[in-house]
């Protein structure tokens, strides 16, 4: 079954169930009220985009990149210089992040999902077509212009400085890939859409699909017990429905049921491996971000991951219910603050809004709606890869 939003195809939950028994109008009113939330936002962060210019990883280097121009680099976030051997190998201090650390490409990459993101929204809203044609200058800087594209892999992500070069972990900085795929996936059908580059994006993306699935550092993301398990799953399959990798997509599904549902949350809905960490509020709103978006990408009608339960209860909606009361009253929060950016959660986080669409949950779409719909920190924007939920339902 499908209904449609301005042409934008949703995917099957139980709320939109209703149009089924021709109850039509009652499955649109969420969506309305999203577009109602969101429209002037959009169109404020579509004016913006539409006076960049494309801004790749060829723009910037790092000294300390082991990589090459068009190789993705970032460092670990909470690697600093050792006090005791300042020349040395980094030493960790978990949950505080270095601002002398390498960033310029993970931000010009935000920067990138952050436009396309808005132009796909825009598109959606109004359909105008010189969005269409702004998002594919981008796209094609980034995915196809030999001078400019970026490199389907990331073997440089994340290093530490006398320790690694790169790791696995590093690929989680390619979740802001995901709006640029499922942006592409809006703007396609567009009359300004540029068939050619289609073509060559969809061949990029299927290109990091097949080193993310068979690289050292994509199995050992693949294997993480916490948050980097659950993005290497999400963005996996954002990827591989871009790419139309059915494989894939399956091997998604039965990730998120036979790993990361019994192996990450417990029965009451939290997650252990983020609430030990020295972030557990805003570690906890960002893996349930991607548990629920993993169910929005894969859910069908024959295999709908929003209702799917574990034997003892365990799913998608124990942990919304977990973790909502937290954000509608965050005093209420049982454990000590984050020790970084505690006043800086919760923001509009997708949780609320395709649980809300999915569940019927109205409780939860007031919440959504009185929360930051445009964060400006930088470290909350990094953890938000879906900015955009227009173009997800």
């Amino acid at each position: 079954m499908q209904t449609r939003l301005f042409l934008l195809p949703v995917f099957f939950c139980p709320w939109l169930a209703v149009v089924a028994c021709g109850q039509s109008a009652a499955s649109t009113q969420p969506k309305a009220a999203v577009i109602a939330t969101l429209k002037p936002t959009i169109l404020a962060e579509a004016r913006w985009a539409m006076a960049q210019p494309p801004v790749t990883v060829t723009a910037q280097t790092s000294p300390r990149s082991a990589g090459g121009k068009h190789d993705f680099f970032s460092e670990g976030d909470y690697w600093w210089p050792d006090s005791a051997n300042p020349q040395g190998p980094y030493v960790q201090r978990d949950g505080m992040t270095n601002p002398d650390n390498f960033v310029a490409h993970r931000q010009d990459m935000i920067r990138f999902s952050r436009i396309v993101g808005a132009l796909a929204s825009a598109y959606v809203v109004t359909r105008d077509e010189s969005y269409v044609r702004q998002a594919f200058r981008h796209l094609n800087a980034w995915f196809v212009d030999s001078a400019t594209r970026m490199n389907p892999s990331l073997l440089y992500a994340q290093a530490i400085k006398g320790r690694a070069t790169g790791r696995g972990i590093g690929i989680i900085d390619t979740i802001h890939l995901m709006e640029v795929a499922q942006g592409l996936r809006v703007l396609e059908t567009a009359k300004s859409s540029d068939r050619r580059a289609v073509a060559a994006i969809r061949q990029w993306f299927a290109d990091y699909l097949r080193w993310l699935t068979t690289h050292p550092y994509g199995k050992d993301e693949m294997n993480a017990k916490n948050n980097h398990g659950t993005c290497w799953v999400m963005q996996v399959a954002a990827f591989a429905r871009l790419t139309k990798n059915d494989s894939l997509l399956d091997v998604c599904r039965n990730r998120y049921k036979t790993v990361l549902l019994p192996d990450q949350m417990a029965t009451d809905g939290s997650f252990p491996q983020e609430l030990r960490r020295t972030k557990p509020y805003g570690y906890s709103l960002f893996n349930l971000d991607a548990m629920t978006m993993i169910c929005q990408i894969l859910s069908t009608p024959t295999t709908n991951l929003w209702a799917y339960q574990t034997t003892d209860g365990r799913g998608i909606r124990k942990g919304i219910e977990y973790l909502y009361p937290f954000v509608q009253n965050k005093a209420s929060w049982p454990l000590k603050p984050d020790v970084m950016y505690w006043n800086d959660w919760p923001v509009a986080h997708p949780f609320l809004v395709v649980g809300a669409v999915a569940f019927g949950q109205t409780n939860w779409l007031t919440t959504w709606k009185k929360l930051d719909h445009h964060p400006q920190v930088d470290e909350v924007v990094r953890n938000l890869p879906i900015r955009n939920p227009v173009i997800w339902l």
